[in-house]
């Protein structure tokens, strides 16, 4: 793995600058491919190494000093079509990876509440006379930058944020002054520009919160190649955060890489068998059919074991074990299974989920009865699932009832519409960025030792 030297900082810094120019403004020509070649890489490691517990005697160099070692791999050229979303599989796996990813940003931790951050109007109107009495103090700006970004006020924050930034701070408040702006890029809508304020928060100090927030948003923003060289670095860096594994196995799901995103997510659960994070991103996996493993299977077992009194333990593990089944399950397997998804709803009522997965095994069991009940009761749980209508009309279509088969169709058809709709706003919405992934040695060349 290379590393930065003293001379190339120049040409890192000027190739910086231009991972977020817009495409349409920037066209990148033969000799700025030629300055990116020379730059060192990073490479993404071809799979998800969770026996890795120490990080590599370069990282441990690095993790004194506060630059950011090596230059990532990927270049942010501009916004491309949000519909285009990597990955392979049906709606349902582009779904699954949308939710995973949202599900990723929100482990990011809130910052530990300060003064500014319970400030009333009346503090605010005292911090803008603090700014009028002293235009150059960068407290002052950075502290009501801060007030009005907490109190909706993101557009008008930015301004005192970026005041703040040419006020020339200390290195510490310089990794906290980018991570706000970021924030508050990310509230207006910028994400372009809120993703370089988090890569140059990451760079100035590369903590775990401040890559973690950076593979975040460019996870979230549909840059999955790039969020897992984040990730992947940020693992290397700190080999017991549970979430840096979390974001890497997802940013791994969202590129098809099924497997991988397994092993990542299975060795998060290892690292803190009692978190509960990694489990529930294992049983969304596997429930949506996106891989099939013993090891997945062996960890959602555990989640149930230590987490008996969690709803959705109990229904991942039971959905997982019929899945293993695949309509042979025996005697034993089947009660488990039915004990299991009982447990669930007694444990949330409203988990519509598990009223379905019921449904399904009573289906799959000839109990057209119960399972007719299950769906209705899955219905009433969750009325935005889609499928209980879908199967409620198989069912009753099975039993000659075809005006209530017609009827459930409807509503099925209904409700696919409405999610398909709220999906592509979601992703008109998201500006997807360009990734151009690139490494400069020729094919010849050898690998890099580790």
């Amino acid at each position: 793995m290379s590393i930065f030297t003293t001379h190339s900082h120049f040409m890192e810094r000027s190739a910086l600058n231009l991972y977020f120019e817009p495409y349409s403004r920037v066209r990148i020509g033969a000799h700025i491919l030629t300055m990116l070649a020379l730059l060192a890489p990073f490479r993404v490691q071809g799979q998800c190494e969770p026996g890795q517990a120490k990080p590599s005697a370069s990282d441990a160099a690095h993790a004194a000093a506060p630059q950011f070692y090596d230059e990532p791999q990927f270049t942010v050229a501009g916004v491309a079509d949000a519909t285009n979303l990597g990955g392979h599989g049906s709606d349902t796996a582009v779904r699954t990876k949308e939710t995973l990813a949202k599900d990723t940003v929100s482990l990011i931790k809130p910052e530990a509440p300060d003064l500014s951050a319970n400030l009333s109007g009346v503090a605010e109107k005292s911090l803008r006379e603090a700014v009028r009495r002293s235009p150059q103090s960068f407290d002052a700006h950075r502290q009501l930058g801060k007030v009005l970004a907490d109190n909706g006020k993101a557009a008008e924050a930015l301004v005192y944020l970026r005041r703040a930034s040419q006020l020339n701070p200390s290195d510490n408040d310089k990794a906290e002054l980018h991570h706000l702006l970021a924030e508050v890029e990310e509230k207006l809508k910028h994400p372009l520009q809120a993703v370089r304020e988090y890569q140059l928060a990451a760079e100035q100090n590369p903590s775990e919160p401040y890559l973690f927030d950076w593979g975040t948003e460019l996870l979230a923003h549909g840059a999955p190649e790039a969020a897992a060289e984040i990730f992947a670095r940020g693992n290397r860096r700190f080999p017991h955060s549970v979430r840096m594994l979390v974001g890497l196995g997802v940013a791994w799901h969202a590129r098809g890489s099924y497997e991988k995103a397994a092993e990542c997510l299975c060795a998060a659960s290892d690292l803190n068998p009692n978190d509960p994070t990694p489990y529930i991103f294992l049983g969304k996996i596997e429930n949506a059919g996106t891989v099939q493993s013993a090891n997945v299977v062996e960890r959602l077992a555990r989640f149930a074991r230590i987490h008996a009194e969690n709803a959705l333990a109990n229904y991942y593990y039971a959905t997982a074990l019929w899945k293993r089944a695949k309509g042979m399950a025996d005697p034993d397997t089947t009660a488990q299974v039915q004990a299991l998804l009982e447990r669930a709803v007694h444990l949330d009522p409203k988990l519509g989920s598990a009223y379905l997965q019921r449904g399904i095994v009573y289906s799959e069991l000839g109990d057209l009865r119960a399972a007719i009940s299950a769906y209705q009761q899955a219905m009433e749980a969750s009325p935005q699932l889609e499928e209980p209508h879908y199967r409620l009309a198989q069912l009753y279509r099975r039993n000659g009832d075809k005006a209530q088969a017609q009827r459930e169709l409807q509503l099925y058809e209904q409700l696919s519409i409405k999610a398909t709709e709220q999906a592509e706003r979601e992703r008109r919405d998201i500006q997807q960025f360009v990734i151009a992934l690139r490494d400069p040695r020729p094919a010849s060349s050898q690998p890099e030792k580790p």
